[in-house]
């Protein structure tokens, strides 16, 4: 009786993580502002600013994009995973397709790549700017770059051979 009454509240905590996700899609709208904040100071200095800065700022909208798409990544499949399916009553065609399908591994992986265009982004506009950055600085952005390449590469090589080792058994146990 006692275990069962652990286990029932245990199973009933991942309800903790619900306002977490909530808190999310807050960030969200944080994102959109500061996204539309940044369109109108495009536009406003659009006819005086140079082409380089006018790029600069372009990809630091689509970083903000980027980010957005990754809190909305984490949002919608770590509910799924780790609270309780997601009912929105869509139809099909509107029902986003990968939703319902992105388990843990998956979604690992989609966060690494989304980390490295992120980051690539980053060093990109870090990269466009060399001239106003000192080089230890670009050495160490290239650094934390690399590290984050090569971390995503070690990420998909050790579930390439999860996977080999998972199908291997399953034929051994078939």
């Amino acid at each position: 009786m006692i275990e069962k009454f652990f286990d029932t509240c245990i199973y009933a905590s991942r309800w903790l993580l619900a306002p977490l996700y909530l808190g999310l899609s807050l960030i969200l709208l944080a994102v959109l502002v500061k996204f539309f904040q940044d369109v109108w100071l495009l536009y406003s200095h659009l006819l005086e600013m140079p082409e380089r800065d006018l790029i600069l700022h372009i990809l630091g909208m689509v970083d903000l994009v980027l980010i957005s798409g990754l809190a909305l990544m984490v949002m919608f499949s770590g509910y799924e995973n780790f609270v309780s399916r997601l009912e929105v009553g869509e139809s099909e065609r509107e029902k986003l397709s990968w939703l319902g399908k992105m388990d843990a591994d998956s979604l690992k992986a989609k966060l690494a790549t989304s980390i490295v265009a992120i980051s690539s982004i980053h060093l990109l506009r870090v990269f466009m700017n060399a001239s106003n950055t000192p080089d230890d600085k670009i050495m160490w952005y290239v650094i934390v770059h690399l590290t984050f390449v090569l971390s995503a590469v070690g990420m998909a090589l050790q579930d390439r051979l999860l996977g080999r080792s998972k199908k291997s058994d399953s034929v051994i146990i078939q």
